[in-house]
């Protein structure tokens, strides 16, 4: 038996697709029956399983499970949750690997999975691999009778506990968006045991995302979290994605605080405990960030986008602290006594313990970071066969220009205005863009050489593309 997955649904950094359409149940149990392969050569037999609350994820969970034991690894369903209560599973539970099931912050239609084995982020070079695996039905088997087995393992509350351990916050008035994915029950839990006061909203998991998109980075997702802080005076707000693992926060006044002033906020206690830590960004992050790490005693290192990458670089250079412009924060290292993954429910937790150790309200915090102006991410559709030629195209030009030009994720570019960036992404056919400058026409020229560049290689940026 062989499978083949639609290559559009093996990303970069995980599998995803439009159930029904680019995925299926089908898919589903080939990724079982490949990853317990995989695993199995490896050494390895027990896989901890979880769920996103979408339509689709008790079916694509049944037949993740039946492709695992099939392949005679054993399964460790924790159920529905936020991804990162999976890697929490994963980094405590006596298991080699494991997957969620979930669709991230896409609409409800589309679902995937995420992996994680034997403590590692599994992406790239893994993934393709998976697919040819399944694509030569390479499996193990094992005889009728001695398929893996199958327990359940409820892990809620004690995930719940691990992000309040030690907590020292104090006591502020915040409100909560959930999305209606999968952190909701999580979030009621935690907030019920946080000092201070705090309002819910769209905790209940709800498939559809009936309210609004649960994406915390356009800031029109905010808009209900604006309401509410707004109407009950609250010291700020926090909001999360589909599964967990991305934060989104605003200040009492209803302003955006961005991925990467958050990522500034939570640098400050860590540096003031431990001088000299390195905290990673990735390379869309504002050139305020990387200034205010170095103030603070820092070694900011600037890194390629996307969170298995991040993770990866967090590893070698032992750094305790990282994050990207997405809201995807990761913890590691004694400061945290966590595992390296990113979790925006801890992030949460962490992002408290900030404030009440600056001595400041988030107003304030707010009020005092430098003014910069800048773009949006900025997301415009190219072909796929184009994405990374253009980069290079890009590249050569300003190196024959002299340009000042940093190649860590596609170019990213100094003037005397500012900075501009355009990258290709590893996971849809878009390229990225962003700009930020400290005046409006400084802003102007550097979108315009963005433009320049683009046009030099017979493209213009077209109307902005979902994520």
């Amino acid at each position: 038996m062989t499978h083949r997955f639609d290559p559009t649904s093996l990303r970069e950094y995980d599998i995803r697709g439009i159930v029904g359409q680019t995925l299926g149940p089908d898919d589903a149990r080939a990724i079982g029956r490949s990853f317990a392969t995989l695993l199995r050569r490896a050494g390895g037999h027990r896989v901890a399983v979880g769920r996103d609350g979408r339509l689709s994820s008790p079916e694509f969970e049944a037949a993740l499970v039946e492709g695992l034991t099939a392949s005679g690894c054993d399964v460790v369903r924790i159920g529905m949750g936020p991804t990162p209560m999976l890697y929490y599973a994963e980094a405590t539970l006596e298991v080699d690997g494991g997957i969620q099931i979930t669709g991230s912050h896409n609409p409800g239609n589309y679902n995937g999975f995420k992996m994680v084995f034997q403590h590692r982020p599994f992406f790239g070079e893994d993934i393709q691999g998976l697919g040819r695996l399944s694509a030569e039905g390479d499996w193990e088997t094992v005889e009728a009778g001695e398929e893996g087995t199958v327990t359940d393992y409820d892990i809620e509350d004690d995930y719940v506990g691990r992000l309040l351990a030690g907590y020292a916050g104090g006591s502020y008035r915040i409100g909560w968006d959930a999305g209606n994915g999968a952190a909701g029950p999580v979030i009621e839990k935690l907030v019920a045991q946080l000092p201070g006061e705090h309002f819910t909203i769209f905790t209940d998991v709800d498939g559809n995302f009936p309210n609004h998109h649960p994406d915390p980075t356009e800031e029109k997702n905010l808009a209900d979290l604006k309401a509410l802080v707004a109407e009950k005076g609250l010291d700020f707000g926090l909001a999360f994605d589909g599964d967990g693992d991305r934060i989104g926060a605003i200040d009492g006044q209803g302003r955006v605080i961005w991925g990467d002033q958050i990522l500034s906020i939570l640098a400050e206690p860590l540096l003031k405990a431990e001088p000299g830590a390195t905290v990673i960004a990735d390379v869309k992050a504002s050139q305020a960030l990387y200034d205010r790490i170095a103030e603070l005693g820092g070694k900011p290192v600037m890194w390629k986008t996307g969170h298995s990458l991040i993770k990866t670089k967090m590893k070698e250079t032992h750094a305790p602290l990282a994050g990207e412009m997405s809201g995807h924060i990761f913890f590691a290292d004694t400061f945290y006594s966590y595992y390296g993954y990113d979790d925006a429910q801890f992030a949460a937790v962490q992002l408290i313990r900030a404030v009440h150790t600056i001595g400041k309200s988030m107003n304030q915090i707010k009020d005092d970071m430098p003014a910069m102006i800048n773009t949006p991410e900025m997301r415009f559709q190219v072909d796929e066969t184009r994405k990374f030629a253009v980069i290079d195209e890009v590249l050569e030009r300003l190196e024959a220009e002299g340009a000042d030009v940093d190649r860590t994720d596609g170019a990213r570019v100094n003037t005397v205005d500012g900075w501009w960036l355009l990258r290709a992404s590893n996971t849809q056919d878009v390229l990225v863009a962003r700009a930020e400058a400290k005046s409006q026409e400084g802003l102007d020229r550097l979108m315009a050489m963005i433009d320049a560049q683009l046009a030099a290689s017979g493209l213009q940026r077209g109307p902005q593309a979902a994520h």
